[in-house]
């Protein structure tokens, strides 16, 4: 298990992401567990580059999320499927990067302090959608292709581990 969460502010993006999954892979062996995971990976990333809100939005039914386990202010405590960043990534099911949540059209507020956000779809091993990866930063346009690519291999843990504890059942 890691025995502290690394601070990945100052490094090169690439190191850093690949740093943070080395460090969640070894906090999380031998767990299948999809909240405890959660938990793990919003407070890793949240203090390991001290964005303003990291969590997740779990799919509670079809058409709503639900926020999970998460790391900073109070988040909104549903958004429904569709609405804002976090219900545009679901029901796109695709990474949605805006770098002005002020011009984003019906932009959800739950901090007024936010400026930018990324939130990256959560896939099951059936490529069913769990849950969605909400990032929050105070700072304009901090999110891009290189946090997309990082933060999509960070929650493909979901499709594998799971699938893996599956398999051994």
């Amino acid at each position: 298990m890691a025995e502290e969460t690394p601070d990945l502010r100052g490094i090169p993006k690439a190191e850093a992401y690949q740093a943070l999954l080395a460090s969640v892979n070894a906090t999380l062996e031998g767990i299948d567990d999809p909240i405890a995971a959660m938990a793990t990976m919003a407070a890793l990333l949240h203090h390991g580059f001290g964005h303003l809100w990291t969590g997740f939005y779990r799919l509670a039914s079809p058409g709503l999320l639900r926020v999970g386990p998460y790391q900073g202010t109070l988040g909104c405590l549903e958004i429904r499927v569709g609405k804002g960043v976090c219900g545009a990534a679901a029901s796109e099911r695709r990474t949605v990067i805006v770098a002005d949540v002020h011009a984003f059209p019906g932009h959800i507020t739950c901090d007024a302090r936010s400026r930018s956000e990324i939130v990256v779809p959560v896939f099951g091993p059936d490529g069913d959608l769990l849950a969605v990866l909400d990032i929050d930063a105070d700072q304009p346009a901090a999110f891009d292709e290189e946090d997309r690519a990082g933060l999509e291999r960070l929650v493909a843990w979901f499709a594998e581990r799971r699938h893996e504890a599956s398999a051994q059942r």
